[in-house]
């Protein structure tokens, strides 16, 4: 790393919280000035300065004061915003779902998500997230060494998008780009009992691209007209160069004679549920037995003291406000899928990849997964989850990718996603399509 982009990254650390875009442009400039310098001088990639760096401590934000619970509602609908434009967003999708959420370009996190409403169709508004960030992402590679942590100082790489990047969307401050996609069909029902029917679905897709060492990580929320969230993470660029043996990876190029290495991509979400308000909120664990059985039996575990989980077949969790309730008077809730991790597990000195979702009570120092920068908090989210009690869950879901590169990565390398679902449960009475 050049000691100009050493200055940059310095000077914007003691910010805390990322200014005018131009500051990220000019380290996301000096960075790409470093790499090509590189290139030009022959120099390998094998490990790229924007992993190696070691970031120093940066004391967490105060806290923005809760709305209480009876006001929900009529706080989403007052005048006064939460947020200022342009980091407010505020969209109705073509079958009349709203979400409303605000951005921000936190210096540690990158893209960070606050104060997230759905509004279904004919319904009430209901806050769902307080907040919600990127926590980690871990990349260690199959011989042992290198071992990245990507994230630590991910807003100062976020790299200035496009027109081409957000196609049908705005660019907010240039690193941040807001869209409607199509997500396929909504429902389709035959005629059998009645006229067909059917809807196409659309998702509010909010996303940022950043640049660490030769990966672009694109950082995406996908907040569905049905309700559903699906936090997910594309890499992409290029691979980094790193050779090794066969063991350790797979031949790229012609003939057997360079074997890029193997690596995993072990990503973490921090979310800060809230839903209509900070209390009453509870995270459930369901589990069904029965296996080469004809029965299966529903399981349902209330975690009341912070915890480590692990994915099964058939198991997922919710967080719970029993306070709040639909129209059928069921409690309103959030369901979340993990099922499509790779399941990294570390050496010993890699606690933090031994559960895929951990259940914390909400400290505001407590802000990474690894590497967290907060001295007066732990430095790991597995020494986070030690037992106390829960009164404001913050739940932390750990995705793994294990990437065995091939001829087609090179180059620009295809994208590769890992992610997870957060859908409804019992939020509307029946499907507010």
């Amino acid at each position: 790393m050049t000691v100009s982009l050493r200055l940059i990254l310095s000077c914007a650390l003691l910010a805390g919280v990322l200014g005018p875009a131009q500051t990220t442009h000019a380290a996301h400039a000096a960075q790409a000035s470093a790499a090509h310098a590189a290139q030009a001088a022959h120099v390998t990639p094998a490990i790229p300065a924007a992993h190696a760096v070691r970031l120093p401590h940066v004391a967490a934000p105060a806290r923005a004061v809760r709305v209480p619970q009876g006001a929900v509602a009529q706080a989403v609908r007052a005048p006064a915003s939460p947020c200022s434009a342009p980091y407010r967003i505020d969209r109705t999708l073509p079958n009349g779902a709203r979400w409303q959420l605000c951005w921000e370009m936190r210096t540690i996190e990158g893209l960070t998500l606050t104060k997230v409403v759905y509004t279904p169709k004919g319904n009430r508004p209901v806050s769902v997230l307080r907040s919600t960030a990127l926590a980690q992402i871990h990349v260690p590679y199959d011989s042992g060494s290198p071992r990245y942590h990507d994230i630590g100082a991910l807003g100062h790489t976020a790299i200035p998008l496009l027109a081409a990047d957000c196609p049908g969307g705005e660019r907010r401050e240039q690193s941040v780009c807001v869209t409607t996609r199509a997500r396929g069909h909504a429902y389709l029902k035959s005629g059998y009992d009645g006229p067909s029917t059917s809807a196409q679905g659309h998702d509010l897709v909010v996303f940022a691209a950043f640049q660490v060492g030769w990966y672009t990580y694109l950082a995406e929320w996908a907040f569905s007209d049905d309700g559903a969230i699906t936090p997910r993470v594309g890499a992409t660029g290029s691979l980094a160069g790193s050779t090794t043996t066969p063991g350790h990876g797979w031949p790229i190029g012609v003939g057997s004679a360079t074997f890029e290495e193997s690596h995993s991509h072990n990503v973490f979400w921090r979310l800060d549920f809230d839903i209509q308000g900070k209390s009453g909120d509870v995270v459930e664990q369901y589990d069904f037995s029965g296996s080469r059985t004809a029965k299966r039996k529903l399981k349902r575990t209330t975690l009341t003291r912070e915890a480590k989980a692990l994915n099964r077949r058939t198991r997922w969790w919710r967080v719970v406000d029993r306070g709040v309730r639909n129209a059928d008077g069921h409690p309103v809730s959030w369901e979340l899928n993990n099922s499509d991790s790779a399941q990294y597990r570390g050496p010993a000195g890699e606690a933090f990849t031994r559960a895929d979702v951990y259940v914390t009570d909400y400290r505001s120092c407590e802000r990474l997964a690894t590497t967290n920068p907060a001295p007066r908090c732990a430095g790991s989210v597995d020494r986070y989850a030690n037992g106390e009690r829960l009164t404001d869950p913050v739940l932390w879901v750990n995705v793994g990718y294990h990437h065995v590169p091939r001829d087609e990565d090179a180059d620009p390398m295809p994208t590769h996603w890992q992610g997870f679902r957060i859908t409804p449960r019992d939020v509307t009475a029946k499907n507010p399509h």
